[in-house]
């Protein structure tokens, strides 16, 4: 199965102790490259993120942003850390006594001080589980667009095998009358040089020429490639790599077909292969 390595997903999982919000962002790459931001309260749990995803992606840069936003209490006791607010007290005093005008410090100033008001303790386990939760979830959603874009790019380069195999069936069709008219401009050449015709040398120039220029071994393989491109898209692996191999190989294949071209029909079809190859090309850079 074709799957894209461009896909975005977002998923939020809203509880009483507050809010977790996971993005995924996945962009070509040649291989797996995972960037990971979230609060350092979550940092433990890195490693075990990028097993998570390693185990569902083969490719694409992967950039993972966690935030996480605490339920603010508006009703309760209020927890004090009574030793912070003692450690501030103590340097008020000792910079009082190096200012001339000291201004007293008021209580409500000492509350706004970070860490003075304690949070309520989370439960680490139920936060934990929230989170992986969270993970697969986006994961899961992640993976459904990569599918789904997938499925239309295997589409347009079906198209584009199609395409293909239609060029080459005209070749070989037109291959016997491309040595009949290259037969029938030879020997008006040699009429209009006035040379009398030796018929066996002619028939041996007439076959040099044939196997110069014989293209049917390129045509099949350009046939045999297109349905290996065919079978492959329907893979339940990574296909990535495999289908830019192939177009290589279809390249080279087009290239040689036109290097052999005696007839200008032939050299269009030529350019048209490439032109069709590189369309897929283009497609499969996007594929995983």
């Amino acid at each position: 199965m074709a799957r894209s390595m461009t896909a975005f997903a977002r998923q939020e999982l809203v509880k009483d102790w507050g809010t977790l919000t996971l993005e995924l962002r996945s962009v070509n790459h040649r291989y797996l490259d995972v960037s990971i931001r979230m609060p350092e309260e979550f940092r433990s749990h890195e490693s075990k993120i990028r097993e998570k995803i390693s185990a569902k992606l083969a490719r694409g840069k992967v950039d993972v942003g966690l935030r996480f936003a605490r339920t603010e209490t508006s009703s309760g006791e209020i927890t004090i850390d009574k030793e912070l607010v003692q450690q501030i007290a103590n340097a008020s005093r000792e910079v009082d006594h190096i200012l001339y005008n000291p201004a007293a410090v008021l209580s409500l100033d000492i509350l706004r001080w970070p860490g003075v008001i304690k949070s309520p303790e989370l439960d680490t386990n139920e936060l934990t589980t929230a989170l992986f939760e969270l993970v697969d979830d986006t994961l899961k959603d992640m993976l459904e667009g990569r599918e789904r874009e997938g499925e239309k790019l295997a589409e347009l380069i079906s198209q584009r095998c199609q395409s293909i195999s239609e060029v080459i069936i005209n070749i070989k069709k037109r291959l016997p009358e491309i040595m009949q008219i290259w037969r029938e401009k030879l020997l008006t050449r040699i009429q209009d040089a006035s040379v009398e015709v030796d018929e066996n040398r002619l028939e041996q120039e007439l076959v040099i020429i044939a196997q110069k220029t014989d293209v049917d071994e390129e045509l099949d393989r350009l046939a045999t490639h297109v349905v290996e491109v065919e079978r492959v898209l329907k893979d339940q692996k990574p296909i990535g790599r495999r289908l830019d191999f192939l177009m290589q190989e279809l390249n080279r294949e087009a290239n040689t077909l036109g290097s052999k071209s005696i007839d200008i029909e032939t050299t269009k079809a030529s350019v048209d292969l490439k032109v069709l190859i590189e369309q897929m090309r283009e497609q499969i850079q996007n594929i995983e």
